[in-house]
């Protein structure tokens, strides 16, 4: 294949080189993300699996906590990767993540359970989690840097938003596997043997994706500044020891990323988290209703691309971050009312209160999950707030017991830590609804799509996603723009995933710790539109606008 003039003015559409690079760039980040992905969608059978010595809510908790190890080490990934990429090239460095990401994910599918093994097998399993999230903080920036540079002055929002749409396919990608091996082996099979097949398959996607980036040529604007002697030796320390540079990054990931990363993952995965953990939707309809809003949406990543190439990448991800943040609370709302709506009217008619010693109540807050209340005022209100129901705090005298209260009529409270029949059976019936309730939205089959509670659902996450294609669709082009060549790789990796790896990553935990603190299942809606908010105020105040930026000076 024929290196790329990248910078050179020409009319006319995309050339038949130009769509091979975006293909082997976008193709390979698609199995990374859907390598990614498998586990999240997984934790709960990984947890039964490799962590069986614990009590079911542990194993869970330590399922999900090496869920998350994979967001927390993608900084030090991008920082290791990057560095590579502006020294060695984009290429290798790319290549190199995608071997680390796809060999982890296919020794998941081979690795035995605690049951044969022992201690070995979670800590191996956490290695490779691990693993996959230093590859996938190189891999990013390598793909969206490597696309850019291709392509023609003019036209980079719209060839890196090709880039964008990989997340969202990824997961998409993952979730159409896992619903097909559930159908094909059945549920008892799957939680068995079958969650191994996902990972399994992933070999034959390795394959492909190394075998098209093989055939790809180094970048051009890499290659020539290698040939004119240009390129840093110490990608580091210029990219973040040089104050000037520094305070870019600063910017990028304050004025930008942060941001977008928050309205992303509200968008496609706290919104899956609130229909199953809260709305209480069965999992094949929450997965189902989440994959149709992705299919109708992930278009519009390519048209905000090009979009930013005619009036500009700044406008367009900050009005995506305030219009997120002005109707967060309107639109979930809304998707209670058609999801569950016998919820709704409990939330907003029946009153329940915990009454006790406010020296006897700690606080709820617990992001990672590793907290084991003991208190009756904690366990009482961390009980409620798992059955999503809103409750308010009452302050009792000073050394009295605890009460719970519905609809100021008091219900025998005893100090269990995982269940309380006697509450739960008061506050459904006052109109909380049971398990199963058949006004709570069920899917029978993938194209059972035209009832109106099923529309309107898909409707609501659909303008989700769309405000996650207006953040996400022109940030590539944005943060290559807003680097030169030597450090590039470096400089925009580190700010992209400390934004989506940290601040996104670490969202639908800690927003659902917000709702356990405040008895509100909508209050974990404020953490993304508090960081979306400050976005807005740093990128319109301090974020230049970069869509006509050479980027081939060094």
């Amino acid at each position: 294949m024929a290196t790329l003039a990248a910078t050179s003015k020409r009319s006319g559409g995309m050339t038949r080189d130009e769509r091979f690079v975006i293909l082997a760039s976008s193709l390979g980040t698609v199995f990374e993300w859907y390598d990614f992905y498998l586990y999240g969608s997984l934790a709960a059978i990984i947890g039964a699996q490799f962590f069986s010595a614990y009590p079911p809510a542990t194993r869970d908790i330590f399922a999900l906590l090496a869920f998350a190890a994979g967001f927390l080490v993608r900084p030090f990934g991008a920082i290791v990767f990057g560095r590579v990429g502006d020294i060695v090239g984009r290429k290798y460095t790319f290549l190199v993540t995608i071997l680390i990401m796809g060999l982890s994910t296919f020794i998941v599918g081979l690795l035995p359970n605690a049951a044969t093994i022992g201690i070995a097998a979670p800590i191996i399993l956490i290695s490779l989690r691990l693993l996959q999230g230093l590859a996938l903080g190189g891999e990013y920036g390598g793909a969206a840097t490597y696309v850019a540079e291709h392509a023609p002055p003019g036209k980079r929002g719209y060839y890196t938003s090709f880039i964008q749409t990989t997340a969202t396919l990824g997961l998409f990608m993952s979730l159409m596997v896992i619903l097909a091996t559930r159908s094909i082996v059945g549920e008892a099979a799957f939680a068995d043997w079958g969650w191994r097949i996902p990972f399994l398959v992933s070999v034959l996607l390795l394959g492909v994706s190394v075998w098209i980036r093989l055939r790809l040529n180094e970048s051009p604007v890499f290659k020539k500044m290698k040939e004119e002697g240009k390129s840093s030796k110490a990608p580091l320390t210029e990219a973040f020891a040089n104050w000037g540079n520094a305070k870019i990054v600063l910017i990028a990931l304050l004025g930008a990323v942060m941001g977008q990363g928050v309205v992303w993952y509200t968008g496609q995965f706290y919104a899956l988290f609130f229909l199953q953990s809260i709305l209480k939707v069965d999992g094949y309809t929450s997965n189902l209703l989440i994959a149709w809003s992705l299919l109708l949406g992930t278009g519009f990543f390519i048209i905000f691309g090009w979009l930013s190439d005619k009036i500009g990448r700044k406008p367009i991800i900050l009005v995506g971050c305030l219009i997120a943040a002005l109707s967060f609370f309107p639109i979930f709302r809304m998707i209670t009312t058609y999801a569950n709506p016998a919820l709704e009217r409990a939330v907003e008619t029946v009153k329940v209160q915990v009454v006790a010693d406010p020296a006897g109540c700690g606080d709820l807050f617990n992001p990672v999950g590793t907290r084991v209340f003991s208190a009756p005022c904690d366990t009482a209100r961390d009980f409620l707030s798992k059955s999503s129901v809103k409750y308010s705090t009452v302050s009792g005298p000073a050394g009295s017991g605890v009460k719970v209260l519905v609809n100021d009529k008091e219900v025998p409270y005893t100090d269990a830590k995982t269940s309380n029949p006697q509450v739960l059976a008061a506050v459904q019936e006052a109109g909380y609804p049971k398990a199963g309730n058949p006004e709570i939205i069920k899917m029978s089959h993938p194209f059972d799509i035209f009832k109106a509670n099923v529309a309107a659902v898909i409707g609501l996450l659909f303008v989700l996603v769309l405000f996650v294609t207006m953040v996400y669709g022109p940030i590539a082009a944005l943060l290559v723009e807003l680097f030169p060549t030597r450090i590039r790789y470096t400089s925009m990796s580190l700010p992209y995933h400390i934004g989506n790896g940290w601040f996104g990553g670490l969202l639908p935990a800690t927003a659902f710790a917000i709702v356990a603190s405040t008895g509100d299942i909508y209050a974990g809606l404020w953490y993304p539109i508090v960081f979306a908010s400050i976005t807005v105020v740093v990128g319109l105040i301090f974020l230049p606008e970069t869509k006509n930026v050479d980027i081939s000076k060094t």
